[in-house]
């Protein structure tokens, strides 16, 4: 089975919630975070909403937006 391609909408009279959005996520330079894949690390610089550059010690990776694996401590 196949996921669609487009997402349902709601409909106004459904007795149903209508699906929530994450919220977006915001990050500084400086800030110090964890990755599920890399582990700790602090923000190095960010690139408008695209990306943000993350030293984790031994390796420096650029983690793309929205971010679903990273968190802010």
């Amino acid at each position: 089975m196949t996921k669609p391609a487009a997402p349902k909408r709601h409909l106004p009279t459904s007795p149903f919630k209508a699906p929530v959005a994450p919220p977006i996520k915001h990050f500084a330079v400086g800030d110090q975070v964890t990755h599920d894949v890399y582990g700790l690390g602090r923000v190095i610089g960010i690139e408008d909403g695209v990306a943000a550059l993350v030293d984790f010690g031994s390796v420096r990776e650029r983690i793309l937006s929205p971010y679903p694996k990273m968190s802010k401590l």
